[in-house]
C-alpha cells in the first residue's frame, strides 16, 4: 500500500477546499439539531432545537471531505463524475452538498440558497413531511438508497459499464465492506473493460466503529489490508490523518495518482496496445469517526469512537450543557465566514463547486431517464412457433427467446446488458451467444467458449453482483434482464426490495425521469427441477414480489413460447417497473397461435374456449391454470373429464398475467368485479392450478364474490430429484388430482361417479409406481397432446380477428 504524499495545493486552494468541507459539515450538524435559527444570528435556544434529534453524524465529514476533494478533480481536469455513497446513513451530507452546489434549490425551489431556504434545509430533514434521514431518491446526484448496506460498489461498476467517459467514485463504509454483496463487489474489475466501459474508482473510507463495534478492516494490520486489496486486483494509496491541512493536501495527491492512473490504463487500452488486465487504484481513507465533532461528552469520548455515529448530542433541548457544546460546535466552522448576511454561501465556497452539468448533485447519469434511449427491438412476432392446432407441437419457450434477445443485443450495442449467474446458457438463451460473449477480464483460455474482453452478457456466481450491477446500469439510463433459477432469486429479496421502494419514490418526484424497467426472467423453475431436486424447488420470489407497491410490480406467467415473446417485448418496452417473467426452458405444448397469444397477453387472462366445453353455457364448474405446468395439467385434466364426463360443462380460464386476478381499487392490471364474476362465476366451483404457493392466489381473490368456491392447487413444499409428472403428483397437481377436485366439488357428482374417483387414484398410483421402476413417466403422461383440434370445444375464436397490443407485446392493458 502506498501513503499518498503531500500534493503541492497552493495555500489559496487548501483555503477554499476546507472552506467548502467546513460549510458541508455546518450544515450536515445544522440539519439534525436546527429547527430554527439557521446561521446563529442568536444565541441558541432549546426551542430551536428539534424535539426528535433523528441522523447520522459520525460518517458525514468523511463524506464531506471526499465530496470537496472531488469537486477540486472535476473543475481541474473536467470531468463526468458521479458519487455513490454507500454509508447511505450519511444522508445529511449527500443533501448539504447538493444545496451548497445549488441543485438542491433548482429541483425544489422552496429550499433556496440563502436563510431562509436554510432554515426549510434544516426542518425538512428527519423531520415528518420531511426528507429521509438516509441518501435517497430525493437528494440530487443519487443513484443509491443507503437503507441497506452492501450494494454501493456494485451499484457503481453498473454505471461505468458502456459509459466510457464516465468516473464513478464509490466510498465504501468499513461497516459496508463486512457485508457479503460488497466483499465480491471488489471483483468487479474482472469485468470492466477499459476501451469501452468507464471507471470506478472506489474510497474505503475507515472511520473505525459501526453503531456500536470496531470495524473490522479498521482494526486489521495495514500490511495485511494491503495485501487482500492487492489481492483482489487493485493498487491501493493510503490517506490518513486527523490534521486538516496536512489531510488536504494528502487526499488532493491520493486523487491526482489515482486518476492519472485510471487515464493511463484507459489511454494504454483503447490504443490498442495494452490489452492485459492492470490494477485499477482505489483511496483508503481513515479519518476519526464523527471528525470534527465534540471530542467528550459528559466525562465519555465521543469524537473517534462509535459514538459519535448517530446524535453525539442526545439532550440539546433538556441539558443546558450539551445545548453550550452544540453551539460551540457549530460556531467553530465560522458560519460568519462562510454564508453572507443573506444566507448565502460565500464566493470563495461557491466557487469550489463545478458548473452545470459537472456538478455531482446534477449530472444526469444520476437521473438517467435524461438519457435513456428506447431500445431498437425487432418485430417478437418473427420468432413466432407455427402453433398448429392447440397443444399438438412443443418448443422450449426460453429458447425461443433466446433468437428474440440474441437480435436485441445486436441491435443494442452499449445500451443493453443481460446478466445471469452463470446460467444464461443453462436457461436456454444460448442463441444470444451468437450476437455477443460474456465479457471477462481475467485470464482467457483456448478452452474457453465466448468469453472475450468486451461482451453484452455478464455471468458472475452470485446474485447479489448481477442485481447491483444491472440496478446501477439502469439507473444510469440503459436497459437490461437479470436471468436466474427460480428458486435462487430469493438470494437477492431485499435488494429488490430496495428497487422497489425507490421505484415507488421516484415515481412521486417530476424531477426524475423513468427509467427502464428491472426485468427478471425465472427459468428452471419450481416444477421442472429433474437434475437438482429439493434445494432447487421454490416459487416464493412471487410471494415478496406482491408485497409491494401495485404501481410498481408485475408478474407474468406465460403458458408457452408465443405468450413468452409477447410478454418480453412489452417488459423491454416499459418503464419504472419491476417485471417478473416466469417461464420454463424444457419442451412443452404451444397453446396459442402469435396473434392468439397477443390478444391474450393483452387481456392478461381469457377463457380458453377451444379447451372448453359446454358451447359456451353457463359451466358447472371452472378450471383455470397460471403457469406453463400448471397449465399442461389442467388441459390434460379438461381432456379426462370429457372422456368421463361428456355432459359437464367444463369452462379453462388461463392467466398470464397475475396481477388481474385482483380487483382494480388493489391494483392498476385488476379485473372489475363484473369482468371477474362473468369469467369465473359467483357460485360454481373453481379448481385453480396455480405455479407457486396456493396462497397467493387466496391473497389476490380473497375479496371477489366467488372466492368462498375457490380451491388452488400449487407448490405445497414437496419435492426431490424425481420426474416431472412425479413431481406435480408430490404436489397434488397433477391431472388425476385435478379430476378428483372436481368430483369432490361439483354437487351431484360425488356419489355416482365414486368408481372414477378411485380410478383417478388409482391411476396415480400405477404411474408412481412405474416411475420407481423404470426412472421416467410414462407415455402417456409423457407424449399426451390435446387430442381434439378446433372446433370441439367452440373453435378458436381469436384466429384471424383483428388483434389488439400490435407489435407492443403484451399491449397497453398490461402496461
Amino acid at each position: 500500500m502506498k501513503t499518498a504524499e503531500a500534493a503541492r495545493l497552493s495555500d489559496e486552494e487548501t483555503a477554499g477546499i476546507d472552506a467548502y468541507w467546513r460549510a458541508a459539515n455546518y450544515l450536515s450538524v445544522g440539519q439534525i439539531y436546527l429547527l430554527d435559527n439557521p446561521l446563529l444570528r442568536e444565541p441558541l435556544r432549546p426551542e430551536h432545537i428539534k424535539p426528535r434529534l433523528l441522523g447520522h453524524w459520525g460518517t458525514s465529514p468523511g463524506l464531506n471531505f471526499c465530496y470537496a476533494h472531488l469537486n477540486r478533480v472535476i473543475t481541474a481536469r473536467d470531468l463526468d463524475m458521479i458519487y455513490v455513497m454507500g454509508p447511505g446513513h450519511g444522508g445529511p451530507a449527500a443533501v448539504a452538498n447538493a444545496w451548497l452546489e445549488g441543485t438542491y434549490s433548482e429541483v425544489y425551489p422552496h429550499v433556496a440558497q440563502d436563510e431562509a431556504g436554510m432554515a426549510r434545509l434544516f426542518r425538512q430533514f428527519s423531520f415528518p413531511g420531511g426528507v429521509p434521514s438516509h441518501v435517497a431518491p430525493e437528494t440530487p446526484g443519487s443513484i443509491h438508497e443507503g437503507g441497506e448496506l452492501g450494494y454501493s460498489l456494485a451499484h457503481a461498476y453498473g454505471a461505468a459499464f458502456d459509459n466510457p467517459g464516465l468516473v464513478v467514485a464509490c466510498i465504501v463504509g468499513d461497516g459496508e465492506a463486512e457485508t457479503g454483496p460488497l466483499a465480491a463487489s471488489w471483483h468487479s474489475t474482472k469485468f470492466l473493460d477499459p476501451v469501452r466501459d468507464g471507471a470506478v474508482l472506489p474510497i474505503l473510507h475507515l472511520n473505525g466503529y459501526k453503531i456500536a463495534n470496531p470495524a473490522v478492516l479498521a482494526r486489521i494490520p495495514e500490511e495485511e489490508l494491503c495485501m487482500l486489496f492487492e489481492g483482489y486486483g487493485y493498487r491501493p494509496l493510503l490517506v490518513s490523518g486527523d490534521d486538516p491541512h496536512s489531510m488536504h493536501r494528502r487526499m488532493a495527491s491520493a486523487l491526482d495518482q489515482a486518476l492519472d492512473e485510471i487515464g493511463r490504463i484507459q489511454r494504454a487500452a483503447r490504443a490498442g496496445g495494452d490489452a492485459a488486465r492492470r490494477r485499477w487504484p482505489m483511496i483508503v481513507l481513515r479519518t476519526p469517526k464523527g471528525w470534527t465533532g465534540p471530542e467528550v461528552v459528559d466525562g465519555l469520548p465521543v469524537e473517534g469512537t462509535w459514538r459519535a455515529h448517530q446524535v453525539p448530542l442526545p439532550n440539546v433541548r433538556g441539558n443546558p450543557a450539551h445545548l453550550a457544546q452544540l453551539e460551540a460546535w457549530l460556531r467553530s466552522y465560522g458560519p460568519g465566514e462562510l454564508f453572507d448576511a443573506d444566507g448565502r454561501p460565500v464566493a470563495a465556497v461557491r466557487e469550489r463547486a463545478p458548473r452545470g452539468r459537472r456538478r455531482m448533485s446534477a449530472n444526469p447519469h444520476a437521473n438517467g431517464g435524461e438519457l435513456l434511449r428506447p431500445l431498437v427491438l425487432p418485430d417478437f412476432r418473427d420468432y413466432a412457433v407455427a402453433a398448429g392446432e392447440p397443444g399438438t407441437t412443443a418448443a422450449e419457450p426460453t429458447r425461443v427467446l433466446g433468437a428474440f434477445l440474441r437480435d436485441v443485443v445486436a441491435a443494442n450495442p452499449g445500451n443493453f446488458r443481460i446478466m445471469g449467474p452463470d446460467e444464461t446458457a443453462s436457461n436456454r438463451l444460448g442463441a444470444v451467444f451468437e450476437a455477443t460473449d460474456r465479457v471477462f477480464q481475467g485470464e482467457l483460455l483456448p478452452t474457453d467458449e465466448h468469453q472475450a474482453r468486451h461482451g453484452q452478457v455478464m455471468e458472475v456466481l452470485s446474485e447479489h453482483l448481477c442485481q447491483g450491477w444491472l440496478e446501477g446500469y439502469l439507473l444510469t439510463g440503459r436497459h437490461g434482464v437479470f436471468n436466474s433459477y427460480e428458486a435462487f432469486v430469493h438470494i437477492v429479496d431485499a435488494m429488490f426490495n430496495q428497487h422497489a421502494k425507490w421505484l415507488k419514490v421516484t415515481r412521486e418526484l417530476p424531477w426524475r425521469r423513468p427509467v427502464a424497467s428491472l426485468n427478471y426472467l425465472l427459468s428452471s423453475h419450481v416444477w421442472r427441477q429433474d437434475h437438482n431436486g429439493f434445494t432447487h424447488q421454490d416459487p416464493g420470489f412471487l410471494d415478496v414480489v406482491m408485497n409491494k407497491k401495485p404501481q410498481i410490480v408485475r408478474v407474468y406467467l406465460p403458458p408457452d413460447a408465443n405468450t413468452l415473446l409477447s410478454v418480453a417485448d412489452h417488459c423491454l418496452r416499459s418503464r419504472d417497473y419491476v417485471n417478473v417473467v416466469v417461464a420454463g426452458k424444457q419442451p412443452s405444448l404451444t397453446w396459442l397461435s402469435m396473434d392468439e397469444a397477443i390478444a391474450h397477453c393483452t387481456r392478461g387472462i381469457g377463457i380458453w374456449e377451444w379447451a372448453s366445453t359446454g358451447g359456451g353455457a353457463d359451466p358447472d364448474v371452472v378450471l383455470a391454470c397460471a403457469g406453463d405446468v400448471p397449465t399442461l395439467e389442467t388441459l390434460a385434466a379438461a381432456d379426462l373429464l370429457r372422456r368421463h364426463f361428456p355432459d359437464l360443462r367444463v369452462r379453462v380460464v388461463n392467466v398470464v398475467d397475475l396481477m388481474r386476478l385482483q380487483p382494480p381499487g388493489e391494483h392498476p392490471h385488476g379485473l372489475p368485479d363484473a369482468e371477474f364474476d362473468a369469467i369465473f362465476t359467483t357460485d360454481k366451483p373453481i379448481i385453480f392450478a396455480f405455479h407457486g404457493y396456493p396462497y397467493l392466489v387466496h391473497r389476490l381473490t380473497y375479496r371477489r364474490a366467488g372466492h368462498r368456491n375457490l380451491h388452488v392447487r400449487g407448490y405445497k413444499e414437496e419435492g426431490t430429484t424425481t420426474t416431472p409428472f412425479d413431481m406435480v403428483m408430490l404436489n397434488d397437481l397433477d391431472r388425476y388430482h385435478l379430476v378428483m377436485d372436481v368430483i369432490d366439488r361439483v354437487p351431484g357428482l360425488g356419489g355416482r361417479v365414486a368408481p372414477i374417483r378411485q380410478r383417478m387414484a388409482d391411476r396415480r398410483l400405477a404411474l408412481r409406481a412405474h416411475t420407481r421402476e423404470y426412472g421416467e413417466d410414462a407415455p402417456e403422461v409423457r407424449d399426451w397432446t390435446w387430442p381434439y383440434g378446433d372446433g370441439t370445444g367452440g373453435g378458436r375464436p381469436d384466429a384471424g380477428e383483428p388483434v389488439p397490443g400490435g407489435a407492443g407485446g403484451a399491449g397497453e392493458e398490461a402496461s
